[in-house]
């Protein structure tokens, strides 16, 4: 099987039960460090549920990076500017944003939006950068993923958890999401790297987030960049205003009148 960022033949490293049922082979490429498993013919019955019950960081997750994409977009790009959600869920993240002054957007193919209604992205709008949380794992042709996603920005922020050196077996690491089998797509900082020049762009990495970006950061605001764990998002916050009120105007405007939702 061919690696699916580097294009190198690979061979099976070893196998296991995902969904309780079907025993898979999964690929590690010896150039990237790509870890990948077989083409995913299980996927249709893993996404019966798009948001997987196992899940249970769903919401803490989105408290966390509300806090430190605050000072990350408050430091590298224009506060007035537009941002994606790609893969946004049910548009937790997108909430809380807009409540901390940004004009985040939604778009999700496979998921109802529950708490972001109303502000969907375009597919055509410009974006100064698109957060993807806990989405690269599922991606099934990541080059090709990423190179749709630059077609509208330079800078794709995202998380996801960095397979481990020496690769542990299956049951010694639970990222490797065998129980609901949704997670075909593992990195390390080799393969990210290796995608970042791929695409010429700057690769990154603040613990399981990661950043690809033509901007070049400086260390200094990769270090304030962890300080949210100790309130310094609050300081990036004074001189925006808030739209959870200017929003909840605009829905009771617009909600009969365009049948937005």
């Amino acid at each position: 099987m061919k690696c699916k960022i580097c294009n190198t033949e690979n061979k099976s490293c070893f196998s296991s039960k995902i969904l309780n049922k079907y025993e898979i082979n999964y690929f590690h490429c010896s150039k990237c460090d790509f870890l990948q498993t077989e083409e995913p013919y299980w996927l249709e019955e893993a996404y019966s549920n798009p948001i997987n019950l196992s899940d249970t960081g769903y919401m803490v997750r989105n408290l966390n990076y509300s806090k430190k994409l605050t000072i990350l977009l408050r430091l590298l790009f224009d506060k007035n500017g537009m941002f994606l959600d790609y893969a946004g869920g049910y548009g937790v993240f997108v909430r809380l944003m807009r409540d901390r002054g940004f004009n985040f957007k939604w778009t999700d193919k496979y998921t109802q939006n529950l708490f972001a209604g109303g502000f969907e992205w375009d597919l055509k709008s410009n974006i100064e950068a698109v957060t993807l949380f806990e989405v690269f794992e599922h991606f099934v042709d990541p080059m090709c993923e990423i190179r749709n996603l630059l077609k509208f920005t330079d800078t794709i922020i995202f998380s996801t958890e960095l397979h481990p050196n020496p690769l542990p077996q299956p049951k010694n690491w639970w990222y490797y999401g065998l129980e609901h089998g949704q997670h075909v797509s593992l990195y390390s900082k080799v393969t990210l790297s290796f995608i970042a020049n791929e695409f010429g762009l700057n690769y990154y990495n603040i613990g399981s987030l990661h950043i690809l970006t033509k901007k070049r950061i400086s260390k200094i605001i990769l270090i304030i960049s962890r300080l949210n764990k100790f309130g310094f998002d609050n300081l990036f916050t004074k001189n925006i205003r808030s739209k959870t009120w200017s929003d909840h105007e605009f829905i009771k405007k617009n909600l009969f009148n365009e049948n937005i939702l």
